[in-house]
């Protein structure tokens, strides 16, 4: 299930079994979508994105999961039923009258009325508001058991979300669309597209490995690969990741499961740790040089662990991407 990893960790991870599973996997030795991207080598000039036609209500978009909606008038009251989703929303110059509880960025959104969580939206909640466009997440929702009611409201709703970087600029040429926003939405595109061709300038010629991991609940260390959100950002960077090598295990696509033993073996310049659990929980980029058999990794001895947002690279993929490229060209360049 694609939003499975994004699920786990919006729920929030126990802080105590985080420090837990790194260490113990770690002392016991011998234990422990989809279009074309460019290419990790191509010129680091992002060409400008194409401006789209304003919206002429009624208008007919197609969304995230290839559903034809109608929107019959600009929609004013706008319910968002993910972190990403309101995002997507204040990218486009609009506001959220519903969010669910787990979206904190903008702060602005904060006054937005609760309608439950992104994984149990609050049905009655949403339409007590009297929503013009319900927006649901095409990664978090596309399982039937979530999509199947929010599709069923007597309102227009549109699916859109990302599990890459294309997909965040596919979302928001929706969502400008569908809100009569496509200048400001395009404006954001551009401001993406050149963050990454910054980025890129600024790790040319660097030639480094990195890998990004974290730890669940279940005490087991993943590291992301190119087909997760988090490893398509180090692949859009030209950053090799030694974790593509892996097969896929654990219900996270595209993540891999990683012994103590194979991140030595890969031995990375650079690690991207990711906590799931808020401070004061311990952070997975301070406990990893205090175990032995990481102390002699070259991201240890070069300083090279990196506490890696949370938000921007898992629980919240979308418009803020450009500052995943910014935090991850700034540890690697040293900018």
């Amino acid at each position: 299930m694609k939003g499975s990893l994004r699920r786990l960790l919006l729920l929030g991870a126990a802080a105590s079994l985080a420090a837990t599973a790194l260490l113990a996997a770690a002392c016991g030795g011998d234990d422990d979508d989809t279009a074309a991207t460019p290419a990790a080598g191509e010129t680091a000039t992002a060409a400008p994105a194409s401006p789209s036609p304003a919206a002429a209500y009624p208008v007919t978009v197609t969304d995230m999961l290839g559903r034809k909606v109608e929107i019959k008038a600009e929609p004013k009251t706008i319910v968002a039923v993910s972190p990403t989703a309101v995002e997507l929303v204040y990218a486009a110059g609009k506001t959220v009258a519903g969010r669910p509880s787990t979206a904190n960025y903008p702060p602005e959104a904060q006054s937005a009325q609760a309608v439950g969580t992104a994984y149990q939206p609050n049905l009655e909640a949403i339409l007590a508001l009297k929503p013009d466009l319900v927006i649901a997440d095409s990664v978090i929702h596309a399982q039937p058991a979530l999509r199947q009611p929010l599709e069923g409201l007597p309102v227009p709703v549109i699916f859109a979300g990302a599990n890459s970087y294309k997909q965040v600029l596919d979302a928001l040429r929706l969502v400008g669309t569908a809100l009569n926003a496509t200048a400001t939405t395009d404006k954001v595109i551009a401001d993406i597209e050149k963050s990454l061709a910054d980025a890129r300038k600024a790790l040319e010629g660097k030639n480094v490995s990195a890998v990004a991991i974290l730890s669940d609940r279940d005490q087991t260390l993943y590291a992301a690969k190119s087909t997760s959100y988090t490893g398509d950002i180090l692949k859009e960077l030209g950053i090799t990741n030694p974790a593509d090598a892996l097969p896929d295990a654990g219900p996270f696509p595209g993540y891999a499961t990683i012994a103590p033993e194979k991140l030595v073996e890969f031995n990375p310049d650079y690690i991207f740790a990711i906590t799931p659990a808020p401070p004061p929980a311990p952070r997975l980029a301070t406990l990893i040089p205090t175990i032995s058999p990481f102390r002699g990794l070259k991201a240890v001895t070069s300083n090279h662990v990196v506490d890696s947002d949370v938000e921007l690279f898992v629980q919240a993929p979308g418009p803020r991407v450009k500052l995943a490229f910014e935090a991850v060209a700034k540890a690697v360049s040293g900018q």
